[in-house]
């Protein structure tokens, strides 16, 4: 297939710059048998008892730093962790930096050029490691808004609030699992009164999911690695609830993308850990989940592509339609949909 046929045209008033206030009042377009205009907070009653809620407990952490290069200033956004005190980044300017360069960004925080990628990215190793260098990311780095979110000032305190979800806990990710941001304890609360249970796993989101699709036929792109991990009791509760006939709902692709990584060609699931580049296209032959709460993607990106896997182009074309014309909000702070998996 080729990237043309996942666009659309996008008004540029419908890109959010803020998040629904409370979270659970975003809009939700239920994309199943009809077509219908919801709310996040409807959730409870679009689900069955016994069904089960697996989300991803990735933390955000404050990725993007700025420093110098003696006098070029440099702008680094971390991606991707390699070891305990080297990173994977996407520098500004990138092209001029050399291997060996040391890039200062702070009296107590610098880095040293240790590689550059093909894929235009550098390696860094830093000069603290482990929870020292957590520790300096938090005195100096901020946190890594994507593009569309214009903050000319960069992120502010609001947003080191409204870019976390409620289930944050394993710091990691240089971008928000974006469906979880719709989450608010009241919202938890009611999804358990009605016998609906939860379990987690992590997948550390990676500036990569910014990255747009830049070649014509989709075969042709790359993505880029993310590491996860899906826990021994998160495995268990996916069987049990597919032997009690429950439905398997990913909030998130995150969380879809590492459930789709661990399985096996029969359906089955195993405890997993480790990295995940899974690109996922129409004609992807999904194996775990069954219904998918997620937000509106950009056009010709590979989250578009995914969610036209899940369930189906023309249906996704269908419903894309009918949440710009509605006015719903795109993107990260953006209204949800809730997708059912293709037959």
């Amino acid at each position: 297939m080729r990237t043309a046929d996942f666009d659309f045209d996008l008004p540029t008033d419908l890109i959010a710059s803020e998040p629904a206030r409370p979270r659970d009042a975003a809009r939700l377009l239920d994309v199943r048998a009809t077509l219908a205009d919801r709310h996040v907070r409807d959730l409870p009653d679009l689900l069955n008892p016994g069904d089960l809620l697996v989300y991803n407990d990735t933390r955000v952490i404050p990725a993007r730093l700025t420093g110098k290069r003696g006098e070029v200033k440099v702008e680094a956004t971390l991606h991707k962790r390699e070891g305990a005190d080297v990173w994977y980044a996407f520098a500004k300017p990138g092209k001029r930096l050399r291997i060996g360069d040391t890039i200062v960004f702070a009296t107590d925080l610098s880095a040293e050029v240790m590689e550059k990628r093909e894929a235009g990215d550098i390696a860094l190793r830093f000069s603290v490691a482990g929870a020292e260098l957590m520790a300096a990311l938090h005195r100096h780095g901020v946190m890594p808004l994507p593009p569309y979110i214009r903050r000319p000032e960069g992120a502010g305190v609001q947003d080191a609030a409204d870019y976390q979800t409620v289930f944050a806990a394993r710091e990691g990710a240089v971008a928000a699992p974006t469906a979880g941001l719709h989450f608010t304890p009241e919202l938890l609360a009611r999804l358990e009164e009605r016998g609906i249970r939860r379990v987690p796993v992590t997948l550390h989101v990676g500036a990569g999911t910014f990255l747009p699709v830049k070649v014509e036929d989709i075969r042709e792109h790359r993505m880029h690695s993310e590491w996860g991990e899906i826990p021994e009791e998160t495995v268990r509760a996916i069987a049990e609830t597919r032997a009690a006939g429950g439905r398997i709902v990913s909030i998130g692709t995150t969380s879809l993308r590492l459930l789709e990584t661990a399985a096996s060609d029969d359906g089955t699931l195993a405890p997993f850990s480790g990295d995940t580049d899974i690109f996922i296209t129409p004609g992807y032959r999904f194996k775990i989940v069954d219904l998918l709460l997620t937000n509106f993607h950009l056009p010709r990106s590979t989250l578009f592509m995914l969610v036209s896997a899940f369930a189906g182009l023309e249906r996704m074309r269908a419903a894309y339609a009918h949440a710009i014309s509605s006015g719903y909000r795109f993107y990260s702070y953006g209204d949800t949909s809730l997708l059912e998996r293709a037959p």
